[in-house]
């Protein structure tokens, strides 16, 4: 039970109630909770917002929380796949939530494209985390860095030790927020032609741009050389906004 979807529990209140001071969440709120476990979290976020939403896919634990909520009206139990449910229906949400570690990229590209989505406060792997907020230069940064960049504004609010989750897991932890803004960081011609640079990019980040980005660009020396990026620079190099100009370079030389 909950083991074997990679979930460990955090039952500590003095840990709670720091994770709900850091998601700013308020009475005026709904707030999804995922993989909420035995409902330690799903108490604390009961009585700070509006209504909670919460998603746990493993029947047996589910049924833990129906006992134990069973004469709460602000709390709604979904048992399900947190990465099929239809968040786009729900209205403007916040996520409040420590998520299973092996489905921490997908639920945070699930939660990305909805855009009721008003922020999301989630305990994840500590390397995670850094990578999010890396910045360029650095040995985190990433395409992850990008692509949560560009949708949001993300901040670590503290880390947390293996000791206190049951059972512990092998890492340290991080809770981390991540605000959506109200315009995508940067302009892009093309947003998926954005993501597939940065993709390609870092998917060979060891390599010269140059090198990395013949899947996407033909003859890319050149064509970097010609709008005045250093061809020699590694993905890893390359701010948000130069990966910005490229693609936006890259369309109007396709158009033309």
């Amino acid at each position: 039970m909950g083991k074997k979807l990679g979930q460990h529990f955090l039952r500590n209140p003095e840990i709670l109630q720091r994770i709900i001071k850091a998601s700013e969440i308020t009475f005026h709120d709904r707030v999804v909770e995922i993989g909420a476990g035995m409902g330690d979290l799903t108490e604390f976020l009961i009585q700070h917002a509006k209504e909670v939403i919460a998603i746990e896919i493993d029947p047996a634990l589910f049924k833990i929380l129906k006992e134990r909520f069973a004469q709460r009206e602000n709390l709604k139990l979904i048992n399900q796949n947190a990465l099929k449910f239809h968040y786009e229906e729900i209205g403007n949400f916040k996520v409040v939530a420590n998520i299973p570690y092996y489905i921490t990229k997908p639920i945070i590209f699930r939660l990305i494209e909805a855009q009721n989505l008003v922020s999301m406060t989630l305990t994840i792997q500590k390397e995670v985390a850094q990578r999010i907020v890396a910045k360029p230069g650095s040995k985190e940064y990433s395409a992850l860095s990008i692509i949560v960049q560009y949708w949001t504004v993300p901040e670590i609010k503290f880390y947390i030790p293996p000791k206190f989750f049951s059972p512990p897991p092998e890492v340290e932890s991080a809770v981390i927020k991540m605000d959506r803004r109200l315009h995508p960081a940067v302009k892009v011609a093309d947003e998926k032609m954005f993501f597939k640079i940065v993709k390609s990019a870092f998917g060979q980040r060891r390599k010269m741009i140059a090198n990395s980005l013949k899947s996407v660009i033909d003859e890319p020396k050149e064509f970097l050389t010609k709008i005045g990026i250093n061809p020699m620079k590694r993905a890893e190099e390359l701010s948000i906004e130069d990966f910005a100009y490229i693609t936006n370079e890259l369309c109007k030389f396709c158009k033309n």
